[in-house]
C-alpha cells in the first residue's frame, strides 16, 4: 500500500476535520485566528487527525464525533507548538518563520492558551467521560514531558532511558490517544484499546526519534527547520548520548566543556556532528526507530487483514523512511 492511496481513502473525512478546524478557532480578537492560521496552515501533515481516522475505520465508528476530537487532537499539538517555540527562542517552524518571532512570545503564548483551552471546552461538549480522562491526562503528561526535557537541557549525563521517558511523554503520548481515541469511540473491548495505544506510543517514540535524527543529516528545505537547531537548543538526543556512550574520554570532556560554554555556534555543531558520525549515532538511533515500529505493529496482530490496518503499517514504515 502506498501512502497516497491512504491520504485518498480519508481525504473526505480530513476535510471535515479542516473545516471543524476554521470553525472552532475563530474569535472576535483578531490577532487569535491570524495566528493560529499561520501556524496550522503551516505545512503540518495531520498525523494525529488522520490515526483517529483510521482507527475509527478499523473499529467501525462513523459518525461526526471524530471530526470534533480530531480537531481536538490538533488543537493540542498546535498550543504545544507555539509554547514550545517560546521556550526553545525558536527561529523556524516547517521552514517558516516561527511564530513567536513574528508576533512576539506574549501573542504565542496566549495563543496556544487559547487553543489548549478550545480543545478542553470541546472535550466537555463532547461527554464521554473516559475520553476526558485520556485527553487530560495526555495534556497533562505533554507539559510534564517539556519540562523534564527543559531541566535536562545540556545535561551530558542523560540516558537513553531518560530521553525515551522525555520523548514518551512530551510527543508519543497524543499519538497514542489519537489511536486509542478510535476504539473508545466504537465503544471497543479494553483489550482493542490497549492494544491501539500500546501501538501509537511505539509509533509516536519512532517518529520522535526518526526526528531528532534527521536534525543532523535532512536537507533543511525538505525536513523544515535548519540542521543541528536540537543541538544548538541545547537538546542532547539519542544519537548523541549514543555517541557520549562510545566516545573516548577527551572527546566527552570536549563534548562536555562545549554543552557548558553555552551558545552553540557552526563549528561546535560541526564538532559534535563528526563525532556522532565516528561512532555511528545516526544508524544507531535510527535502528532503534525501527525496532519500535516492529513493536508498534505487534499490537495489530489481534485485528483482521482490511484497508485501516494496511494503512497504520504503512504509515509505521514511512515513519522511519522519511527522507534523510
Amino acid at each position: 500500500m502506498e501512502l497516497q492511496e491512504i491520504v485518498s481513502r480519508y481525504r473526505d473525512d480530513l476535510q471535515r476535520v479542516e473545516d471543524n478546524l476554521d470553525s472552532y478557532y475563530r474569535s472576535y480578537i483578531k490577532l487569535i485566528p491570524e495566528v493560529t492560521d499561520y501556524i496550522i496552515n503551516s505545512g503540518g501533515k495531520r498525523l494525529r487527525p488522520l490515526l483517529l481516522m483510521i482507527t475509527s475505520d478499523l473499529c467501525g465508528f462513523t459518525g461526526d464525533r471524530r471530526y470534533t476530537l480530531a480537531a481536538v487532537m490538533e488543537f493540542l499539538h498546535t498550543a504545544s507548538l507555539l509554547h514550545d517555540d517560546v521556550i526553545d527562542h525558536a527561529e523556524t517552524r516547517r521552514g517558516k518563520t516561527a511564530a513567536n518571532n513574528i508576533w512576539g512570545n506574549s501573542a504565542s503564548v496566549l495563543v496556544g492558551d487559547f487553543l489548549y483551552s478550545q480543545a478542553f471546552k470541546l472535550i466537555v461538549e463532547d461527554g464521554d467521560r473516559d475520553i476526558q480522562i485520556l485527553l487530560t491526562s495526555a495534556a497533562i503528561t505533554m507539559v510534564e514531558g517539556e519540562t523534564a526535557q527543559l531541566t535536562r537541557c545540556g545535561d551530558i549525563t542523560i540516558t537513553e532511558d531518560d530521553y525515551l521517558k522525555i520523548i514518551e511523554d512530551k510527543t508519543a503520548i497524543l499519538i497514542s490517544a489519537s489511536c486509542a481515541l478510535g476504539a473508545l469511540l466504537a465503544k471497543s473491548s479494553e483489550q482493542s484499546i490497549d492494544a491501539l495505544k500500546r501501538f501509537g506510543m511505539k509509533l509516536g517514540i519512532a517518529f520522535q526519534v526518526t526526528d531528532d535524527t534527521l536534525d543532523y543529516v535532512a536537507d533543511e528545505d525538505e525536513f523544515g527547520k535548519a540542521i543541528g537547531m536540537d543541538l544548538k537548543e541545547g537538546k542532547i538526543t539519542l544519537p548523541l548520548i549514543r555517541t557520549l556512550h562510545q566516545c573516548a574520554p577527551d572527546e566527552k570532556a570536549l563534548i562536555h566543556k562545549t554543552f557548558q560554554g553555552g551558545q552553540l555556534d557552526g563549528d561546535s555543531v560541526r564538532n559534535i556532528t563528526a563525532l556522532i558520525e565516528k561512532y555511528d549515532g545516526i544508524d544507531y538511533a535510527l535502528d532503534r526507530a525501527k525496532g519500535f515500529i516492529e513493536d508498534a505493529k505487534t499490537s495489530l496482530e489481534s485485528y483482521t487483514d482490511s484497508f485501516p490496518r494496511q494503512a497504520l503499517v504503512t504509515i509505521s514504515d514511512y515513519i522511519v523512511r522519511r527522507r534523510l
